[in-house]
C-alpha cells in the first residue's frame, strides 16, 4: 500500500494511506488530506492512482507544488522516496511493498509525465504570494536600472565596483549555457558581499511564470528550501529598479513575506535583469540574517552593475540555446523532408500514347499535399492528387499516412468510388485531430480513352479538349472532404481523354497563390496557360508553375503547390505498341 507520511508541519509523522483512486490537499476542510498552513491553498494538489502507478497534479495553486525541490506541471509520477513539498510542508511518498530509498538517489522519470519548471536549483526554491498592499514601504534606497545602452552608471568606491565588474566579466566570459551562467553569477556575488547568507536567480518565463532557476546559501549543508516572495520580485521587475532594504524584517513592505520572517532576514538586495534593449528577463537577489552587516546603498550600486552584465550574460546564453534548438529543428526538419520525398513518385510513369508533367513544392520544409501514380489490374492507372488542410509538420505527418491508406483502397480492385468510401470511413474512425483532406482520384484505363473520376472536395479535373475548349469534369459528384462524415457516400463519373487533348489535377497553393496586392491567381488563369499547344507537356506545365511564380512577385508562397499534368498524343492507344498493334491488323 502506498502512503504519505507528513515530516514536518501541524501534522509532522502523520501517515495518510491512498487507498481510494483520488486524493486532494488543501487547506479547505473538505479536503482528503487536510494541509492547515496559510499559504496553502484551498485545493492545492490532488493524487491519482492508475494501475500501478501513482501521480500528483497541482490544481493552480498560488505557490505551486514541489517534488524533490522541483516545482511541476501537468501529472507528476511519484516513486517511493519522493518528497512533496506543499509550501513549508513536506510529505514523504512511501510504499510498504517498496524497498527504502537513499536519500539523495537520482530517478529516472518518463518524459510524458512531467514538465519541469525548476529544473536548475541547487537548493530547493518555493515562491510564495504576499500581500502586496500591507503598510508604507521603508525601502531605503531604490535604483533605475532600465537604460538604452543597459549599462548602469554606479559611484560606488572605484575597487569595489571593478572587483565586481571583474568577477562577474571573468566568471561569465565563456560561458554560453544557462546551467553555466547562473551559478558562476551567485558565486561571484557572494565574493563580493561576505555577508550574504542566501542568494537566488528567478527568471520569467515565456508564459510569464516566474521560475526559481538557482539558488545559493552560505552553509553548504544547508537543504532547507528558499521561500521566494512573489511580491518583492513582481516589483523590482516590473519597475525595473534594484531596491535596498536595510532590515527586511521589520519592513512594512514587506511584513506579510513569511520569505522574510521565518528566516530572520535582516537586509535586502534585489535588482532587475534587464537587458540592452529594456526587457526584463527577471531578478537577482541577496539577503543577510545579520543585523550588523547590513547592506549600504553602494551595494546597491555594485549588484545593479553586476545584474545588468549578468542580463546580457544570460540574455547571450538563451540565444544560444535558442541556436542550438533551432539547429537541431533544422536537421529534424531536413531528416521529415527526405523522408517525405520518398512518399512522392520518383519518376513520372512511362506509357505509350501518355506525356505526363508533375510538380510539387511543400511552403515549408515539409507539406501536407500529396501526389501519386498507383498502377492498378485490368490495365489502369490511377493518378491521385491530395491537400491535408494547413501544412507543415502536422499535415505532412498525415500525409505520409495518407499515401499508405490510399494505395491499400485502391489496389483492393473497388471501383473508384467504394475505395474512396472505404479510405473516408478509415480516415474518419481514426480521428486524426481535426484536420481533414480533399482529394481527387482519376483512373484511366489505358487501352481506350475513358478515365473515371472520384472527388472528395477537391477542385475538379481541367480537361482541354482538342479543339481548345475548356471543361471542368465531375462537378456535379463533388464530394465532402475525406475525415469528416464516417458514413459518407461518394459518386463517381466517366469521361474521356482523347488524342491531342490534357488533363490538369492541382491543389488549391496554385490558384489561391497572392500577389503583393493579396489578389488571387484564380483558377481562370489556370486556363489560359493550357489553352496552347500540348505537343510538349512538360513545357507547358512549367509554363504554367512560371507564372505563378511571377503572379506572386517575389513573396515566399502561402501554401504548399502540386501541379499533375497528363497529355495523350496522336499515338496508338496507351498500353499497347505499335509492333503488336500491326500484328493485330494483319
Amino acid at each position: 500500500m502506498a502512503y504519505l507520511q507528513a515530516t514536518n508541519g501541524p501534522a509532522a509523522g502523520t501517515r495518510y494511506d491512498l487507498t481510494g483512486p483520488k486524493h486532494v490537499l488543501g487547506r479547505h476542510p473538505d479536503c482528503d488530506i487536510i494541509v492547515d498552513v496559510g499559504a496553502v491553498s484551498r485545493h492545492h494538489a490532488v493524487i491519482t492512482a492508475a494501475a500501478e502507478q501513482v501521480f500528483v497534479e497541482d490544481l493552480k495553486s498560488r505557490n505551486g507544488t514541489f517534488v524533490n525541490g522541483q516545482a511541476t506541471q501537468g501529472r507528476f509520477e511519484l516513486s517511493p522516496g519522493d518528497k512533496i513539498q506543499i509550501c513549508d510542508v513536506i510529505f514523504d511518498f512511501l510504499s510498504e511493498h517498496a524497498p527504502a530509498v537513499e536519500p539523495g538517489r537520482e530517478t529516472t522519470r518518463d518524459p510524458g509525465t512531467e514538465t519541469l519548471l525548476s529544473s536548475s536549483v541547487c537548493t530547493p526554491a518555493l515562491l510564495v504570494d504576499d500581500d502586496p498592499e500591507t503598510g508604507t514601504s521603508t525601502i531605503m534606497s531604490k535604483l533605475e536600472v532600465s537604460s538604452a545602452s543597459g549599462v548602469v552608471q554606479v559611484s560606488a568606491s572605484a575597487d569595489v565596483k571593478l572587483a565586481a565588474l571583474l568577477e562577474i566579466t571573468q566568471s561569465m566570459g565563456k560561458a554560453l549555457g544557462l546551467d553555466e551562467v547562473l551559478p558562476q553569477v551567485l558565486n561571484s556575488l557572494f565574493k563580493i558581499f561576505v555577508q550574504a547568507d542566501r542568494g537566488f536567480i528567478v527568471l520569467k518565463a515565456a508564459d510569464g511564470a516566474l521560475i526559481p532557476r538557482w539558488t545559493k546559501t552560505r552553509r553548504e549543508d544547508d537543504d532547507e528550501a528558499i521561500r521566494i516572495s512573489r511580491t518583492i520580485i513582481n516589483q523590482v521587475i516590473d519597475s525595473q529598479e534594484a531596491i535596498l532594504s536595510a532590515d527586511a524584517a521589520s519592513d512594512s513592505r514587506f511584513e506579510m513575506s513569511q520569505s522574510i520572517a521565518d528566516f530572520r532576514i535582516r537586509s535586502m538586495l534585489c535588482a532587475p535583469l534587464v537587458t540592452s534593449d529594456g526587457t526584463a528577463l527577471g531578478a537577482l537577489q541577496i539577503d543577510t540574517l545579520d543585523q550588523r552587516s547590513r547592506f549600504q546603498a553602494e551595494d546597491l550600486e555594485v549588484l545593479a552593475s553586476v545584474a545588468s552584465q549578468a542580463a546580457i550574460a544570460i540574455d547571450n546564453a538563451q540565444l544560444h540555446e535558442y541556436a542550438l534548438h533551432q539547429r537541431a529543428l533544422e536537421r529534424d526538419l531536413e531528416l521529415a523532408s527526405a523522408v517525405q520525398e520518398g512518399f512522392l513518385p520518383d519518376c513520372s510513369p512511362d506509357i505509350e500514347g501518355l506525356r505526363f508533367y508533375d510538380f510539387y513544392n511543400a511552403a515549408g520544409s515539409v507539406g501536407g499535399d500529396y501526389y501519386d501514380y498507383i498502377e492498378l489490374s485490368g490495365n489502369r492507372l490511377a493518378i491521385v492528387v491530395a491537400d491535408v488542410v494547413g501544412h507543415g509538420v502536422a499535415a505532412a505527418l498525415l500525409m505520409a499516412k495518407l499515401s499508405a491508406e490510399v494505395q491499400v483502397a485502391l489496389v483492393s480492385g473497388a471501383a473508384p468510388s467504394e475505395a474512396m468510401n472505404r479510405l473516408n470511413s478509415r480516415l474518419s474512425k481514426d480521428g486524426v485531430s481535426d484536420r481533414f483532406v480533399t482529394m481527387v482520384v482519376v483512373v484511366m484505363q489505358l487501352d481506350t480513352d475513358e478515365f473515371t473520376v472520384v472527388n472528395a472536395g477537391h477542385m475538379t479535373p481541367i480537361v482541354r479538349r482538342s479543339g481548345g475548349e475548356i471543361e471542368e469534369v465531375g462537378e456535379p459528384e463533388v464530394g465532402i472532404p475525406l475525415g469528416i462524415i464516417d458514413d459518407f457516400e461518394y459518386e463517381q463519373c466517366t469521361a474521356s481523354l482523347a488524342a491531342n487533348e490534357l488533363m490538369v489535377l492541382y491543389t488549391d497553393g496554385i490558384n489561391e497563390a497572392m500577389d503583393p496586392d493579396g489578389q488571387l491567381y484564380g483558377i481562370e488563369r489556370i486556363h489560359a496557360q493550357i489553352s496552347g499547344d500540348i505537343s510538349d507537356v512538360e513545357r507547358l506545365g512549367a509554363k504554367v508553375i512560371d507564372d505563378v511564380n511571377g503572379f506572386m512577385g517575389g513573396q515566399d508562397q502561402n501554401d504548399d503547390m502540386c501541379l499533375v499534368c497528363v497529355a495523350r498524343g496522336g499515338e496508338p492507344k496507351a498500353g499497347i505498341s505499335s509492333q503488336e498493334q500491326e500484328v493485330s491488323s494483319g
